[in-house]
């Protein structure tokens, strides 16, 4: 599962238990240095880049981004180990800082998360209240990571087939059900190695990583700043361990756990086991407000009005285009973002009443996304594929998560489908790095975190606190939000802003009480944000 931050109005644009031990228990490893071909294609990239800089200029119209936003490409080598050989194209975007130039403090750069997710509308958050301050200090600039949108663009699938409905996941499946998902897995994995062909495995978090510094250099930082959420705080972690003398500031929103024993079957069970956390929330949520909604007093009268919904929908999809898969979409969002809290306690309110019309509008697929959904999709499942080992048998697939799904049912299965081309990918798999830094090695970096979260269990976020000596922590207590910057919530706010205008952390860790819980109300801007925020179901 993609694990896609949302921020704000405009939104994003987007796993047996093994224990760590702590930073210092061990040796730090030797990350790949100069003695690598690897390093010496960054360096010889990043030296063109920084001698070339972006050519920004009007953003093409597809990208919707209106002036004063400038768009421009950077050209990274596909394979870092031949660094003269095919070069492929990102895409960037950039807004300069409003304040005086005496105050201003170089580019800012983003990514949302994903794998799969694009940053190029980051600009337009300089338009939001709570990003005001730092964009009147920094320049603002997006990016879409390799194989994203117009940079090297991966597919697996033709998009319509990849957004065909009505189709169902049943939650506790038959045998036969999982035999045809098997099928469909390894026909998706066939799909990606016959469309991205050779240049398919070098779509990978440490390529990230290493695009990112050419993109340093492209802009003429000396220093990078930089904010990931969700994904993106995996491979900046990658980065600082890279490239330590490299960072300047750095924010790592919902922390993926580093470890690298974990990375990725383990990571995706350890969401399936949140996710039913989450979803526990939000039914307790709709108990407490029984009155508005009427589906039941209590979270276990909810779940038994979602199951009535979800055994009609079987058996008849809504308005001919909502099965249970969509279904499932549609209500996986409530374990991201309590913004979607009201209007899906609605529109299953509605559906039972008699009115399919608020569930089709939130579940229906969307015709006019398909081409980058599908993208997003077979970016997520190159990178995460090529990244790390995972199980080949099925069989120990289908132990781990039978297991699993007796105590959370409700994401286990749907986000095995999701991650299962992985059993059948026929590239090579690279062992993930030990990412960890030398105390005094990388200047004080900043973690925010949810105490809740689903989609990065707060696990990681101690984890990779400990892997970074130095590093400073935030948690939102008894909140689960996923991506929490320049939030709804003032206290992590400040410690956000106090770190990126003035380079202030709070010390080792600091806590803030949770943000205010949704009100049932809602108006025309709160279904407008639930459609721009919309995460696809990363990890």
């Amino acid at each position: 599962m993609r694990a896609a931050a949302l921020y704000g109005t405009l939104g994003s644009l987007v796993l047996t238990a093994l224990t760590a031990a702590p930073a210092g228990s061990a040796p730090v490893p030797r990350v790949p240095g100069s003695g690598t071909a690897e390093a010496r294609g960054v360096s010889v990239a990043s030296a063109h880049a920084a001698e070339s800089g972006i050519a920004f200029g009007a953003c093409p119209e597809s990208e919707n981004l209106p002036k004063p936003v400038e768009c421009g490409k950077v050209a990274v080598p596909l394979d870092y180990a031949r660094p003269q050989g095919r070069k492929i194209s990102l895409t960037v975007s950039r807004i300069r800082a409003s304040g005086k130039r005496e105050a201003r403090q170089g580019a800012l750069v983003f990514n949302p998360g994903g794998p799969g997710a694009s940053g190029m509308s980051f600009p337009l958050y300089s338009r939001l209240k709570e990003w005001r301050p730092l964009a009147a200090a920094y320049d603002f600039v997006g990016y879409a990571p390799r194989g994203v949108g117009r940079s090297a663009p991966l597919s697996c699938q033709a998009p319509a087939e990849f957004i065909k409905a009505p189709t169902h996941s049943p939650t506790h499946p038959s045998e036969a059900y999982k035999q045809q998902r098997k099928r469909q897995a390894r026909d998706y994995a066939r799909g990606c190695a016959r469309r991205g062909g050779a240049a398919l495995r070098h779509f990978t978090s440490l390529n990230n990583a290493r695009d990112l510094e050419v993109i340093r250099a492209a802009l003429g930082e000396q220093r990078l700043n930089f904010i990931g959420a969700s994904y993106g705080t995996y491979f900046a972690s990658l980065y600082a361990a890279l490239f330590p003398g490299h960072v300047r500031r750095m924010v790592f929103d919902s922390a993926v756990n580093p470890d690298p024993r974990r990375v990725w079957y383990q990571i995706n069970l350890d969401q399936s086991l949140a996710f039913e956390t989450r979803w526990a929330d939000w039914r307790s949520w709709v108990a407490k407000h029984d009155s508005v909604y009427h589906l039941g007093r209590t979270p276990q009268q909810v779940q038994r009005s979602y199951e009535k919904m979800r055994a009609r929908i079987e058996r008849k999809p809504a308005g001919g285009v909502v099965g249970t898969e969509q279904l499932q979409e549609a209500y996986l969002k409530v374990g991201y973002y309590d913004g979607y809290w009201p209007r899906r306690a609605q529109a299953l309110s509605e559906y039972l009443r008699g009115n399919p019309k608020p569930l089709i509008q939130q579940a229906e697929p969307d015709a006019n996304a398909a081409v980058e959904e599908e993208n997003s999709n077979a970016v997520y499942t190159a990178v995460e594929c090529n990244d790390a080992p995972w199980p080949t048998d099925w069989r120990t697939w289908d132990r781990d998560n039978t297991r699993l799904a007796r105590i959370a049912p409700f994401e286990t299965w749907d986000n095995v489908w999701m991650n299962l081309p992985c059993a059948y990918w026929t590239l090579p798999r690279q062992k993930p790095l030990d990412i960890r830094t030398r105390p005094g090695a990388l200047p004080p970096v900043l973690i925010l975190a949810s105490e809740r979260d689903a989609a990065t269990p707060y696990p990681g976020a101690l984890e990779l606190q400990r892997r970074l000596p130095g590093s400073s922590l935030v948690t939102e207590r008894r909140a689960g939000t996923h991506g929490i910057a320049a939030g709804e919530n003032a206290c992590v706010n400040r410690h956000f802003r106090a770190y990126l205008l003035h380079g202030q952390t709070p010390g080792p860790r600091a806590s803030c009480g949770p943000h205010a819980e949704p009100s049932t109300r809602q108006d025309r801007a709160s279904e407008q944000r639930d459609r721009r925020a919309a995460p696809s179901p990363v990890v």
